[in-house]
């Protein structure tokens, strides 16, 4: 049993199939050059498509190849930064047209997160995936394979010695009752009502960008949300933005 931190990292995001890449660099070299030295990331690609899509006559297998140097090639028609695809993205954002950008997915790894954390983060449901470690299968016993459980110590006990002395207190007061429960023969699936909101958990997550957008213009900091969230909304933000550039303009503005 001992303190965790939370870690977030993205493990996967869309990206181009190998056929849609065969077929790019076959129809328009100059924007499968743009795409492989990453002047246009695959994500754009991807929203590119989705969002011509609804107004062009082009397939959508088409669209990238022949509208592309279009949208990619020239400045922002509406006098902004960036190409016209940026114009186009702000666009669709402003008219709140956003099913378009729910064809871009993120899937997470997220780590040392609270209970507490885990049940305000599920109330988001709509494009949302979650894979959470199980407290009936993962025994979290003391002499189990776990080490007992992990726990989150919020801020506002952080640096007072009475404080954290207490709060300490208590999880060791849950960890022995967890023991003795599990002792007496108690499944721990049961023996599981005993650990506390601050037990720490782990979690695979996957969104769409659409589906994150809304889940940061609520959880962001400055909106009233307790502060485990409010660092998860900012770690989920950065993982994003890190490789999907173009959205940092819209966590911004929600």
């Amino acid at each position: 049993m001992a303190e965790t931190k939370m870690n977030v990292q993205l493990i996967a995001h869309t990206q181009l199939s190998p056929h849609f890449w065969k077929e790019l660099r076959q129809d328009c070299e100059e924007i499968f050059d743009k795409v492989i030295m990453k002047e246009i990331s695959e994500g754009q690609a991807v929203a590119l498509t989705a969002i011509r899509t609804c107004y062009s006559a082009n397939k959508p297998t088409e669209i990238v190849a022949k509208e592309g140097a279009k949208y990619f090639g020239s400045k922002a028609s509406d006098g902004g930064a960036g190409t016209d695809a940026d114009r186009l993205f702000r666009h669709i954002f402003a008219s709140k047209h956003t099913s378009t950008l729910e064809h871009i997915s993120f899937t997470f790894a997220i780590e040392g997160v609270s209970r507490a954390l885990l049940a305000q983060l599920t109330r988001h449901r709509v494009g949302f995936s979650f894979s959470v470690q199980s407290q009936r299968y993962v025994r979290m016993g003391s002499d189990d394979r776990s080490g007992g459980f992990d726990y989150v110590v919020p801020d506002s006990v952080k640096g007072s010695t009475v404080k954290e002395a207490l709060f300490r207190a208590a999880m060791r007061s849950h960890q022995e009752d967890y023991d003795a429960l599990r002792s007496q023969g108690v499944p721990a699936e049961d023996a599981r009502a005993v650990l506390p909101n601050a037990a720490a958990t782990n979690l695979v997550m996957t969104a769409n960008l659409t589906a994150l957008l809304s889940f940061y213009s609520k959880r962001k900091p400055g909106k009233g949300a307790q502060k485990e969230i409010t660092e998860l909304a900012e770690a989920l933000r950065r993982e994003v933005v890190a490789v999907e550039p173009w959205t940092s303009q819209f966590f911004e503005e929600v």
